[in-house]
C-alpha cells in the first residue's frame, strides 16, 4: 500500500549554512517565558542519550559474568539495568513533554504574530501573492516547523550523541572491530536511507496519478450534462482508462523498487551484521575479545548504524524546516500599513465628506508598464452623489481603491475635508467609509454576525434596524432561524440580491460619512435590482456617495457624473448636461445601452 503523502513532503529544502541558520534562529524570539522548558528539555535529552549508551555496556557486563565465572554480580547488574531503563523512561517522558510544551507556546506566538502582521500588509502585497501560497505558509510550513521543534531537533541531537558516544565506546572495546564496522555499517545504513527516499518518491508519484484519475471522475460527474449532450461517454471512458493504466504501470514499478529494497536490506544490512559478528568471534577465538564485550559491541554497532541512517533523514527534515522558517519570515519582513489592531477602534472622529482629487496619477506596482490614472481631478461636496462611469479598464474601481487608501497615488493628492488623505490615521480614515461591492463576500457565520461586521459592538436592536433599512428584514424573517441563519461558505446559501442587502445592512450599521458603491447592482436580475436600489437610495441620503456604475439608468439622479476613459476624466456634469453633448462619450454609452435593451 502506498504511503500517504503529507502536505509537508513536497516542501523545498535549503542548504544549512551560517546565513540560513541565522535566519532560522529567529524562531526562538517567540519562545518568550517558556525558554527554560527548552533548556530543561535539552538537559533531559542529554540524560536520555547517556542512559541509552550505558545500557549495552551493562548488558555486556551481565554476559561477562558467565564468561568469567563470576556470578556474584548477576543480581547487582540486573538491578542496575532495571534502574537504567527506569531512568531512561523517566527522562524520555519529561524530554518529550517539555519539548512539546515549549513548541506549542512558541508556535502559538508565531502564528498570532504572522497573522496579525499579514492582515496589516497593504493591498499591493495581496495583489502579488496567491491566497493558496499564503495559506500554505500558515499551515504546511508551520506544521513543518512544529514537527522540527517537537521531535526532529531532539531526535537529531540524540542520534548525534549516540553516534559520537557509541563510536567512542566501540573504540574502547575493540579498535580493530570498530574499524571494520565503520567501513561497512554506516555506508549500508546511509545507502538504505537514500534507497528508501527514492521509494517514497515513487509512492508519491502513484498518489499523484490516483489524484489525477479522481479529478477525471470529478470533472465528468460535475459536467455530466455536457458529457451526455455531446455524446462523449466513450471519450471520457477512454480518458479514465488511460489514467488507470498509468497508475497500474507506476504502482508495479514501485513494487519492483520495494522488492529490490527488501533484497538489499536482507543481504547488505544483515550481511554487514554477520560480517561484524564473524570477525568478532574470530577475535574472541584468539582471546583478543570477550564474548560479553562482543555483545556490547554488536548493540553499539546497531545503535551507530541506526543513528547514521536516522540522522541522514533528520538532516533532510532540518533543511525543510529552515526553508519553512525563511518562507514564514518573508511575510514578517514585509512592510505593514500603519495600523493598530490591539483593540477594536470605533469611529471617534467623523469627517464631513468633502472629497477632492487633485491631478491624481497611479500605476499598479504589479503592472508598472500601464498607467491606470493620468492627472484625474474632480470634487465631491458633502452629501453629493458622484457617479463614475466609463469603459472596462478605464480606472473606475482604482479611484475607489485610492479613496480607501488601499494604494497611494504616485503623484497628485486626495483631499478629505481639505486635508491630504495620507495625514489621517488609516483606521480612522477607513472607519469613515463603507463599500458595497459587486461581488459581496460574506463570512461563513450567521446573518447577524455578517451584519455586525460593520460595527462589532452593535446591539441586536441596531442590527435589526440596519436590516430593515436595507430592505433585508422580510427575507431574514422568512428563515426559521431568522438572524441566526448560517449563510454558508462565502454566503452560498443566500441569493445574489440577499447577499447584496446584507452588505448594505452592514454599511448602514457602520454609518459612514463616505459611501462607495462599486457596481453594486450590475449582476442582479431586474426585481432584485429594484429592491436593492431602493435600499441604496436610503443609504446614500446625507452621505458623500461614489457610485461606480455599469448601467447608466441607475445614476441619472446623481449630482455629478464623472466619465473616465483611458485614465483621464473625459466629461463631467449631470445627466441632462452630458446627454446634450454632441459626440460625447456619455451620450454614446447611453445610446448603446438603449439599443441593447
Amino acid at each position: 500500500m502506498a504511503r500517504k503523502v503529507k502536505d509537508t513532503d513536497d516542501l523545498p529544502k535549503v542548504k544549512l549554512n551560517k546565513t540560513s541558520l541565522k535566519k532560522a534562529f529567529r524562531i526562538f524570539n517567540y519562545v518568550g517565558p517558556h525558554k527554560w522548558k527548552l533548556y530543561l528539555g535539552l538537559f533531559f535529552l542529554l540524560l536520555t542519550g547517556g542512559t541509552a549508551l550505558v545500557f549495552p555496556l551493562m548488558l555486556g557486563g551481565l554476559v561477562k559474568t558467565v564468561e568469567l565465572r563470576d556470578f556474584s554480580k548477576i543480581n547487582e547488574i540486573g538491578l542496575y539495568l532495571i534502574l537504567v531503563l527506569t531512568a531512561q523512561s523517566f527522562f524520555s517522558y519529561f524530554r518529550i513533554y517539555l519539548f512539546v510544551n515549549y513548541t506549542e507556546h512558541t508556535l502559538a506566538a508565531l502564528r498570532l504574530a504572522v497573522y496579525s502582521h499579514m492582515i496589516k500588509l497593504p493591498m499591493s502585497f495581496f495583489a502579488q501573492k496567491r491566497v493558496g501560497d499564503l495559506n500554505s505558509r500558515m499551515s504546511a510550513d508551520i506544521t513543518q516547523i512544529q514537527d522540527t521543534l517537537t521531535t526532529t531537533i531532539a531526535e537529531f541531537l540524540r542520534q548525534f550523541i549516540l553516534i559520537v558516544g557509541g563510536i567512542s565506546l566501540l573504540l574502547v572495546i575493540s579498535p580493530k572491530l570498530t574499524f571494520l564496522m565503520l567501513l561497512i555499517v554506516p555506508v549500508v545504513a546511509v545507502a538504505a536511507v537514500i534507497f528508501g527516499r527514492f521509494i517514497r518518491k515513487t509512492s508519491r508519484e502513484v498518489q499523484e496519478k490516483i489524484a489525477e484519475s479522481n479529478t477525471i471522475i470529478e470533472e465528468t460527474l460535475q459536467g455530466i450534462t455536457n458529457v451526455k449532450a455531446f455524446a462523449n461517454e466513450f471519450f471520457e471512458n477512454l480518458r479514465y482508462k488511460r489514467s488507470t493504466l498509468e497508475i497500474v504501470q507506476k504502482a508495479i514499478q514501485g513494487g519492483v523498487y520495494r522488492g529490490a529494497f527488501a533484497s538489499f536490506i536482507i543481504f547488505c544490512l544483515f550481511g554487514s551484521i554477520v560480517a561484524v559478528i564473524w570477525y568478532g568471534v574470530n577475535l574472541a577465538s584468539r582471546n583478543q575479545l570477550l564474548i560479553g564485550d562482543l555483545i556490547s559491541f554488536i548493540l553499539y554497532s546497531a545503535f551507530v548504524g541506526a543513528s547514521f541512517g536516522g540522522i541522514a533523514e533528520l538532516y533532510a527534515q532540518l533543511q525543510k524546516a529552515v526553508g519553512a522558517v525563511e518562507r514564514v519570515f518573508e511575510i514578517m519582513d514585509e512592510e505593514p500599513e500603519l495600523l493598530d489592531i490591539t483593540d477594536k477602534v470605533e469611529l471617534s472622529k467623523r469627517v464631513e465628506g468633502n472629497v477632492v482629487f487633485e491631478n491624481v496619477a497611479f500605476t499598479y506596482p504589479s503592472r508598472k508598464e500601464i498607467q491606470v490614472l493620468k492627472k484625474v481631478s474632480f470634487t465631491a461636496a458633502k452629501g453629493e452623489t458622484i457617479a463614475i462611469i466609463g469603459p472596462s479598464g478605464s480606472g473606475k474601481s482604482t479611484l475607489a481603491a485610492l479613496l480607501l487608501r488601499f494604494y497611494d497615488p504616485e503623484s497628485g493628492h486626495i483631499l478629505i475635508d481639505g486635508k491630504d488623505s495620507k495625514s489621517y490615521p488609516l483606521t480612522e480614515l477607513r472607519n469613515n467609509m463603507a463599500i458595497v461591492p459587486q461581488d459581496v463576500l460574506l463570512f461563513g457565520g450567521s446573518i447577524k454576525e455578517n451584519i455586525a461586521y460593520g460595527k462589532p459592538s452593535a446591539t441586536i436592536a441596531e442590527i435589526v434596524e440596519a436590516a430593515r433599512k436595507a430592505n433585508a428584514l422580510d427575507f431574514i424573517d422568512s428563515f426559521p432561524e431568522k438572524f441566526e441563519t448560517l449563510v454558508g461558505e462565502r454566503g452560498i446559501k443566500l441569493s445574489g440580491g440577499q447577499r447584496q442587502r446584507i452588505a448594505i445592512a452592514r454599511a448602514v450599521l457602520k454609518d459612514p460619512s463616505i459611501l462607495i458603491l462599486d457596481e453594486a447592482t450590475s449582476s442582479l436580475d431586474s426585481e432584485s435590482e429594484r429592491v436593492v436600489q431602493e435600499a441604496l437610495d436610503k443609504l446614500m441620503v446625507g452621505r458623500t456617495s461614489f457610485v461606480i456604475a455599469h448601467r447608466l439608468s441607475t445614476i441619472r439622479k446623481a449630482d455629478k457624473i464623472i466619465v473616465i476613459d483611458k485614465g483621464n476624466v473625459r466629461e463631467t456634469g449631470t445627466h441632462e448636461e452630458l446627454i446634450q453633448l454632441e459626440n460625447g462619450l456619455y451620450r454614446s454609452l447611453s445610446r448603446l445601452q438603449m439599443e441593447l435593451v
